[in-house]
């Protein structure tokens, strides 16, 4: 009993930690049939080995089957082993980032040591079950067991949502199978795609003449959906910070139109949606991502390098290497490290929004005479939403950040925040609408006749947050003093405010967006538009 209680739990715990309680499976029917076939074998040492190595297979099932769990509650979307092996490091730095790099450690050595304990254990319980010499009512209740287990896994698949018998094991291998094959078709598939989706534009007559030189500011918010905006629980959060941006702007003489695009992602894997934008390509997957990277195709970057452009990526949150950002072509990369941040980091955040709009500000817009193209990405919004900073008036202090250095420890610690998920829904709320209000602050005070600002989220957060039937769009605010400049975006159904419409059917996606910014600001600023 200890056996199949130890080796059944660790098949279905993960399965009741995504449905949150106990259920709908009571009983894996591997954990059976294992259990009741060691019950047969005769003691020896391959049976001994057998057992050890059973223990730490069925270990090994429970590890993917957290991945499946946490991937469903943090990207809305099972595991897929061919793409998201590579994700483990990323998983790692983010422990790192959010616990600190010694505890996060601990916590990665701690799981690895508890996991490897359990195998041990499970598999000690299984060289033990062999029948005594001479006990053959011992054989008969195993032999009895097994067959009964046997018999169930066919009744199991004529009614496949039983709430009682699981096959969760065979369920997680066929499901990696299916990835498996999928993949294996993806690279013609996203091939067919490039081979259609246009791609040059550097003869496009008058390629973006229709902004007339204006610096364009493409900066992506953090987890920041439509789920902000619509769902009760933030929406009274969020509300009044979009009103109250629209005030600023109006008494700032800055105009703003919002509509909203669909992402590739949820929850995490920024990178989708920002490559989705400045390809003009679906990036729904980490496969799509690397054969784009592998090929020579052109992105926005390249359009208005062609235009006669600077193009700069300001990227906080990259600590290491990024030949990405080398691959899009930009002229200049502002990494972490090469912006010199004298504040804090605020848990996994390397520096907060206010100071990456500063730095833009201050150290990237007026170095060069040419018309900027800068790609930002803000990430005070981004997990664990802790601590919430305010909003600083004197933007002239800023200057390296060293402002910010009383907020090193305010606030809970992710630890203690995260125990509680109320609590958590909260401070997404309150981060999001920190990210909103420095995004007002910053364009009512430096946004002028020159700047056309385009402020989107980049995903919607996780399940956790948006529940798990929340559609994948996020909104799109876009910010400029001349009114004219915006009327394009209305004509793609936008609308004045900072209110997006409701998206017809699925919505317009990212990747819609390059082809159809290129064609609306091309062409001579003097004719009418097309």
């Amino acid at each position: 009993m200890a056996t199949l209680v130890l080796a059944n739990s660790f098949l279905l715990i993960p399965i009741w930690i995504l449905n949150r309680g106990i259920g709908p499976h009571l009983l894996a029917l591997e954990a059976a049939i294992l259990t009741a076939a060691f019950l047969l074998l005769p003691p020896s040492w391959w049976t001994r080995l057998a057992a050890w190595a059973c223990g730490l297979v069925v270990v090994f099932v429970s590890l993917l089957q957290l991945g499946d769990t946490t991937a469903r509650m943090s990207l809305a979307r099972p595991l897929n082993l061919y793409l998201d092996i590579q994700l483990v490091s990323a998983i790692a730095n983010l422990l790192r980032g959010t616990l600190g790099a010694f505890v996060g450690t601990v916590v990665l050595a701690g799981g690895l040591i508890a996991l490897l304990t359990v195998g041990a254990l499970l598999g000690f319980l299984l060289s033990t079950l062999h029948p005594q010499p001479g006990k053959r009512r011992q054989w008969i209740a195993g032999a009895a067991a097994l067959g009964i287990a046997l018999a169930a896994v066919p009744a199991r698949w004529i009614h496949p949502n039983g709430v009682v018998l699981g096959l969760p094991a065979v369920q997680l291998a066929r499901e990696q199978v299916r990835h498996v094959r999928s993949m294996m078709q993806e690279n013609d598939r996203f091939g067919a795609e490039m081979a259609a989706a246009p791609d040059r534009y550097t003869d496009l007559p008058g390629l973006l003449d229709r902004l007339e030189g204006r610096d364009v500011i493409l900066a992506f918010v953090e987890s920041y959906g439509m789920s902000a905006l619509d769902d009760d629980r933030y929406a009274p959060t969020i509300q009044p910070r979009l009103a109250s941006m629209l005030e600023s702007f109006e008494s700032a003489g800055l105009h703003v139109v919002t509509g909203q695009l669909v992402a590739p992602s949820q929850g995490g894997m920024s990178w989708l949606g920002h490559g989705s934008v400045l390809s003009g390509l679906w990036l729904e997957n980490q496969l799509r991502y690397d054969l784009l990277l592998a090929s020579d195709r052109q992105t926005l970057v390249d359009d208005f390098e062609a235009a006669g452009y600077r193009t700069t990526a300001l990227m906080p949150a990259i600590t290491m290497a990024w030949p990405e950002g080398e691959r899009f072509g930009y002229d200049r990369i502002h990494a972490w490290q090469d912006i010199g941040y004298a504040g804090p980091p605020l848990n996994w955040v390397t520096m907060p929004d206010q100071f990456t709009w500063s730095y833009l500000e201050r150290s990237i817009r007026h170095t060069d005479d040419r018309p900027l193209f800068a790609e930002v990405g803000l990430i005070s919004s981004h997990a664990p939403w802790t601590p919430i900073l305010p909003v600083l008036d004197d933007w002239d202090s800023i200057g390296d950040g060293e402002v910010f250095a009383p907020f090193a420890d305010a606030g809970e610690t992710p630890e203690e925040l995260w125990r509680d998920g109320d609590r958590v829904r909260e401070h997404y709320a309150l981060a999001v609408g920190y990210a909103i209000d420095a995004m007002a602050s910053y364009a009512a005070r430096y946004v002028d006749e020159r700047t056309v600002l385009i402020a989107l989220g980049d995903h919607q957060p996780a399940p956790l947050i948006t529940g798990d039937d929340a559609t994948r769009a996020v909104p799109v605010h876009v910010i400029a003093r001349d009114p004219d400049v915006l009327e394009p975006f209305l004509d793609w159904d936008f609308v004045p405010g900072a209110r997006p419409p409701e998206a017809e059917g699925d919505g317009r996606r990212m990747d819609t967006f390059r082809d159809w910014f290129v064609n609306a600001y091309s062409g001579s600023a003097t004719e009418g538009r097309p």
